[in-house]
């Protein structure tokens, strides 16, 4: 009886454990006092909680000398608590600490501007300089980083302008949540729940398992081709005696000859072919060696079955937020797991002759509605099956006939949060949409430029795939008059923003920036502007990098500056990080498509008409004309 209040102690105190460090505070105050109220014995953490104390104690020293430009004591805790792999291999944590040695440097004339003591500002700038020549020399050849190396030589950054925006005040409180969200994940203590530590152990074990499945499986693989080996090694041997044997004018009798074909053709086709093959003709053996190696043709393709759309579409409109999820999750994989071709195809054209999204429908509210659910996973898993849609020349086609798609769309777009899949997805889907001359349109009036411009002026707060798809969105938007004259009406925080992403590390946003610079630089007021923030001087900067075509962009965009002139996009990861897992038992899928929801003949395949490459600008052109970033990297 002892060992199992033990026992019970132990899973009582896991599951404790468990939920104080997901902070389930409240919860954790009803489970003590339920198992106090019950008599249950709940064994103790071990060790936990004086590792998170101290975790908490270098958090707050170091937040608090940030705060008081303690720079001595600031950066022997970090050196004692910041594992130097980290810095040394993590960009963020490089330039973190690059922009924290900038901020103790200047912290005197921030505190007391116009009467700092001189003396104090000459030791910090002497060990900034020394950092500089040390651990921030491998930054020296980062464009972002390069005005700083001019910082100590400089008697007051306050009133160079290289170093104005140092002495904003939103400067340091951005700076401050940057180093607190850092340590929070940083200075994380290694501990972890013993409940999570067991399921880690569980799903370790079911890997180990899985992966001895399959080192069987090679082994087997690997045995075979090993014995086929040997055996064309020992018939290799015996064909050169017998070329040998002939040199001396002996004879290969057509017995010999099938012994040998017997023996090579043994394990690729059946014995009694082999036997009855006559090999004495000239070639035949040769013949059967080619086929043996030719590539296999593809064979018929088969349609996938038919599906109930009218009961789809009532089960998506009124079902419950589970089974809707599923519904959309099932819908998008039917399209995007399809074989490409006319499976696809086929898929797609069901899709849009039977008004899945129901653009004819008379009702307030449709199926597309969905994408307003308050149910997170139906909302995110809508604006999924919208991007895939919209993946598709026919699918943007579709979704453009839907007039209130977009109000929908840019309506998501601006109230979820940054690192939102739902935010993502939507953005895009537009991105994709923005390849149609009215959608453009629709999205410059609806004053989505400026928008852009402001995401996009916090690069570092978006992923590379939303960074990427946003400058290519505006770039699509820039190549018309109308977006031209969006971004002149604010041409100095457009052309500031544009510039400053042509330092961004991520370089695969540069064709789009290029290609919204050179649209942009065709209006005169804009040109006007550039001159003004001498833009030039910056282009010239970026084109000393080395790389060739960005060089010539440049150079094309410099030209613009002086002058007065004025496809299917189904990419690999839209099914990426599915939170929608079923349960045991649970149908999902092509499953439950075709279990619940079988139709009677309502796939209608439709041959693909393959629209004629539209004309590319060269690699040292900037983009002038739209894309998307899947379809550039294909063509690049």
């Amino acid at each position: 009886m002892g060992d199992i209040l033990a026992t019970e102690a132990d899973l009582l105190g896991m599951i404790r454990e468990f939920l104080k460090f997901v902070e389930f505070d409240n919860t954790v105050h009803s489970f003590d006092k339920d198992c106090k109220s019950k008599g249950k014995l709940v064994s103790k953490p071990q060790g936990s909680n004086l590792r998170d104390s101290k975790t908490r104690v270098i958090q707050k020293d170091l937040l608090y000398c940030f705060e008081n430009g303690d720079y001595k004591v600031f950066f022997e805790l970090w050196a004692d608590n910041v594992s130097s792999e980290v810095i040394d291999t993590d960009a963020e944590a490089q330039r973190l600490e690059f922009y924290l040695h900038v901020h103790f440097a200047i912290f005197p004339f921030r505190i007391h501007p116009g009467r700092h003591d001189r003396a104090e500002f000459e030791e910090r700038i002497t060990h900034f300089k020394q950092y500089l020549e040390t651990r921030g020399a491998a930054l020296s050849q980062t464009t972002e980083f390069l005005p700083y190396y001019a910082l100590p030589f400089v008697p007051n950054p306050t009133i160079h302008p290289s170093f104005k925006d140092l002495f904003q005040d939103s400067w340091i409180p951005h700076l401050n949540n940057k180093l607190q969200k850092f340590l929070l994940v940083t200075l994380k203590p290694a501990f972890l729940p013993r409940l999570l530590n067991l399921y880690a152990m569980q799903q370790l074990q079911l890997q180990l398992v899985e992966s001895d499945r399959r080192v069987s499986s090679y082994m087997r693989k690997f045995n075979k081709m090993q014995a086929d080996y040997h055996n064309l090694i020992g018939i290799t041997a015996e064909l050169v005696d017998s070329l040998e044997a002939t040199v001396s004018g002996k004879m290969i009798s057509p017995e010999y000859l099938q012994s040998v074909c017997v023996r090579l053709f043994n394990n690729q086709m059946r014995n009694s072919m082999v036997q009855s093959t006559d090999f004495t003709r000239p070639g035949t053996a040769s013949s059967m060696l080619r086929a043996s190696i030719a590539p296999q043709k593809s064979k018929d393709v088969p349609m996938l079955p038919s599906l109930d759309y009218d009961k789809l579409k009532k089960d998506l409109a009124e079902g419950p937020d589970r089974l809707r999820s599923l519904l959309l999750q099932a819908l998008r994989w039917r399209l995007t797991r399809s074989l490409p071709g006319e499976q696809r195809d086929t898929v797609l054209q069901a899709y849009i002759s039977n008004d899945l999204l129901e653009r004819y429908s008379a009702e307030q509210t449709t199926v597309l509605h969905l994408i307003r659910s308050k149910d997170e996973i139906v909302q995110q898993y809508m604006a999924r099956l919208i991007n895939a849609f919209a993946s598709f020349a026919e699918g943007r086609v579709y979704l453009s006939q839907i007039h209130i798609l977009l109000q929908l769309l840019t309506e998501t777009l601006r109230k979820e949060e940054k690192e939102s899949l739902t935010r993502e997805n939507v953005l895009v889907a537009l991105q994709k949409l923005s390849l149609r001359r009215g959608q453009q349109t629709a999205m410059i009036a609806d004053d989505l430029i400026a928008w852009l411009v402001d995401e996009l002026q916090d690069s570092d707060c978006l992923t590379d795939n939303a960074l990427e798809y946003s400058a290519a969105l505006l770039m699509n938007l820039c190549l018309r008059t109308k977006g031209k004259r969006k971004c002149a009406e604010n041409a100095k925080h457009v052309l500031k923003v544009l510039t400053d992403l042509l330092g961004h590390e991520n370089h695969e946003i540069r064709p789009y920036v290029n290609g919204a610079l050179y649209s942009i630089l065709c209006i005169p007021s804009v040109r006007q502007e550039a001159k003004e923030m001498s833009v030039e001087e910056i282009l010239r900067c970026y084109s000393k990098e080395g790389n060739p075509d960005l060089k010539r962009q440049i150079e094309f965009i410099i030209k613009q500056l002086n002058s007065g002139k004025i496809e299917d996009l189904m990419e690999s990861d839209l099914d990426k990080e599915e939170i929608l897992q079923p349960q045991p038992r649970e149908l999902s899928g092509e499953s439950l498509l075709t279990t619940e929801y079988l139709g009677i003949m309502t796939n209608m395949a439709k041959v693909k008409r393959n629209s004629a490459p539209l004309n590319q600008a060269r690699a040292d052109e900037p983009l002038q004309r739209p894309v998307t970033p899947s379809s550039h990297r294909t063509s690049g």
